[in-house]
């Protein structure tokens, strides 16, 4: 069973899921599926995965058939597992508990080659959705802390499959990053009663150097101190803390501008690797005055080394205004 450890330094929780390594070997050359090879995430290959969670299916095709447009199963390499007890303990001076939780993929369309900015707007938005109705009912699991979506596409950004998708981990803790995020907001709301993500579109619109686009309810900027080339935010326009809780409408409006951003992306930056995150309240839900949920979208485009790894600051060659200009211009429409 993997165990969750924490770094008694500086409270850090590392997974240590040895079932889903090797040996040293094995980490020198991640494989990826090229297009002419096996793909268990392909059409037919449907009992090639754990049975699945959840499907569109436009046809009326049954449970773990051909015929889904979208499909939710259990990562067949889980980093945390769904059976069993948290059972926190002490070793000695250290803390550790067992790898309690869920890791899901959402499989975001059936053909191989589409990735997600080229699929119909309208199947971004049903992805969306599927996060969604993944959440709200991961949410009823009293082990649960916090739930986090994120992508990772292309080999160098974690994919260890071309086949366009996305994953779920729901932990019993709340990761310390996120914490780092919902302390800074509560500060902001505690000395001036507002919401710092909503100051912080204000300003941006106000400015629009950073902006990259916006439509009626979401805005895409590219925030004021990124840790990345051409990193981009998207945030509701609305104060809103719970993804989960947003409307049809709301849905439609996140597709859209997620679609635009990553085609943009991919226009620019040469169809780079990259990660996004989305970045929720947590499940006990004491956050709704002051936090605000948005995606976080990084693109692969320069290395980690040793300065960033013994600093924790990351060194950006691009500055946010310069990629928010160039994405502004980039047209994805003719």
């Amino acid at each position: 069973m993997p165990e969750l450890r924490k770094d008694p330094i500086v409270d850090r929780w590392v997974i240590i899921a040895q079932e889903r390594g090797k040996r040293p070997a094995d980490f020198a050359s991640p494989t990826v599926n090229s297009q002419a090879g096996f793909c268990p995430f392909c059409l037919g290959n449907e009992s090639k995965t754990p049975q699945e969670i959840l499907a569109l299916r436009p046809n009326g095709s049954g449970p773990n058939e051909s015929g889904w447009s979208l499909r939710v199963v259990p990562n067949k390499y889980p980093a945390l597992t769904i059976e069993g007890g948290i059972d926190r303990v002490g070793e000695g001076m250290y803390d550790k508990m067992n790898g309690i939780g869920a890791h899901e993929v959402i499989i975001e369309g059936s053909c191989h080659e589409v990735a997600l900015e080229e699929l119909p707007e309208r199947a971004v938005q049903e992805t969306l959705w599927a996060f969604q109705q993944r959440i709200i009912d991961l949410k009823r699991d009293p082990r649960f802390r916090y739930i986090l979506v994120f992508k990772n596409h292309g080999e160098a950004a974690g994919a260890t499959l071309e086949h366009t998708h996305s994953q779920l981990v729901a932990l019993p803790i709340v990761p310390e990053l996120v914490l780092e995020e919902l302390d800074g907001a509560r500060r902001h709301y505690e000395y001036k009663e507002r919401c710092i993500y909503c100051d912080i579109i204000a300003q941006e619109r106000g400015d629009g150097r950073r902006v990259v686009m916006e439509n009626h309810d979401f805005i895409a900027v590219c925030p004021y101190a990124p840790r990345f080339p051409f990193e981009t935010w998207i945030l509701p326009k609305y104060h809103s803390a719970h993804f989960e809780h947003d409307s049809t409408e709301a849905l439609a409006g996140a597709a859209n501008i997620l679609k635009d951003v990553l085609l943009k992306l991919r226009m620019v930056c040469n169809q780079p690797p990259y990660n996004f995150v989305l970045h929720n309240s947590t499940v006990q839900s004491k956050h709704s005055a002051y936090f605000h949920w948005h995606i976080e979208i990084m693109p692969k485009l320069t290395k980690l080394a040793g300065f960033e790894a013994g600093t924790g600051f990351h060194i950006n060659p691009v500055s946010p205004e310069e990629a928010a200009d160039i994405l502004r211009a980039c047209t994805v429409h003719p």
